[in-house]
């Protein structure tokens, strides 16, 4: 299995790994100690993007992963990481963005993380990390000052970039107008069954840097779908390259030219999802896989409720689902 050493994975312009691991996981935080062993693994595999939130309650183990593979040796220096968070919602308000912050390099025992993101573009009250959220709670979010916060994140030197995730190109443009830093990335769900072909266009035309979340679809997560993987396009196409459904994903997102995430607790599936630089999909491939009919595997019907700022699922996406 021709997996490159650390280094050859590819950077985008940014300096962002192309290939990250993810660490949402559910029910949030149930792993604990195995996944301070499974980061620890994908550390000595080679993966140096590590993807957390204050949601996935991950921050911690992902610390103590990091202090035990410098002191095993296994990396030399904290620099060797390229480590993201996100704000969650509950602290998507300006006086408290800061103080999210603060907690977390507290968690992951850090003087700066390398990208910090507003995780989607929804305020509650301030309180809980969890995931449905409470509709009760749904209040307007007042992103001009939610980022004023973010910036003042970057000034201080507690974070190297910034940037959100879950943006419809509306949004972001409304958040371009505003920024006096703009965001460097916009981390979303894209995968060959939700290709996100306009929002890669603005993004590439502002900048932006794309990061895919859930490039292997849904399973096992909060909304349980298996799309991807059953996809009889891919499955034939997988079969025809010898190689796993999952990697035939990941190597169709790697030549979209963003970076992207994946998550497993297994060994061996660490190492398969990075056997994806010493080959690629034919332009025969590659058109049959732009022809798949789209569908978003996570919506965010949490976030959509008759009393708060988001009434449907249009005006949450504008119009982009």
């Amino acid at each position: 299995m021709a997996i490159p050493e650390a280094p050859l994975l590819g950077c985008s312009e940014k300096g962002i790994p192309l290939v990250g691991f993810g660490t949402a996981e559910y029910p949030l935080g149930a792993s604990g100690h195995s996944m301070k062993e499974a980061i620890l693994e994908a550390i000595k595999i080679g993966y140096r993007h590590f993807d957390s939130a204050a949601l996935y309650q991950s921050e911690k183990p992902l610390g103590e992963a990091i202090k035990e593979a410098l002191s095993l040796g296994i990396i030399k220096s904290r620099r060797e990481l390229f480590v993201t968070s996100k704000l969650w919602c509950s602290d998507a308000h300006r006086h408290r963005v800061l103080p999210a912050l603060q907690q977390t390099l507290e968690n992951i025992e850090l003087e700066y993380v390398d990208l910090y993101l507003v995780h989607w573009p929804v305020s509650v009250k301030p309180g809980e990390y969890e995931l449905p959220v409470k509709k009760k709670d749904l209040v307007p979010i007042d992103m001009k000052a939610v980022w004023e916060g973010m910036e003042e994140c970057h000034r201080l030197g507690l974070v190297k970039s910034i940037g959100v995730s879950n943006f419809s190109c509306k949004k972001l443009q409304e958040l371009l107008a505003a920024a006096k830093i703009p965001p460097a990335v916009n981390q979303v769900e894209m995968n060959p069954l939700w290709q996100q072909k306009k929002l890669r266009e603005l993004c590439k035309e502002k900048g932006i840097i794309v990061t895919a979340y859930s490039p292997l679809g849904a399973k096992g997560t909060l909304w349980g779908k298996n799309w991807v993987m059953d996809c009889e396009v891919l499955q034939e196409i997988a079969n025809q390259k010898e190689k796993t459904v999952a990697q035939v994903c990941l190597r169709w997102v790697y030549e979209q030219g963003v970076s992207l995430l994946v998550k497993s607790f297994n060994k061996e599936r660490m190492k398969e999802n990075l056997d994806i630089f010493d080959w690629k999909l034919s332009a025969e491939e590659s058109a049959k896989i732009s022809q798949i009919p789209q569908r978003k595997g996570f919506p965010g019907e949490e976030f959509i409720f008759e009393d708060g700022p988001y009434k449907s699922l249009q005006s949450l996406w504008d119009g982009e689902i």
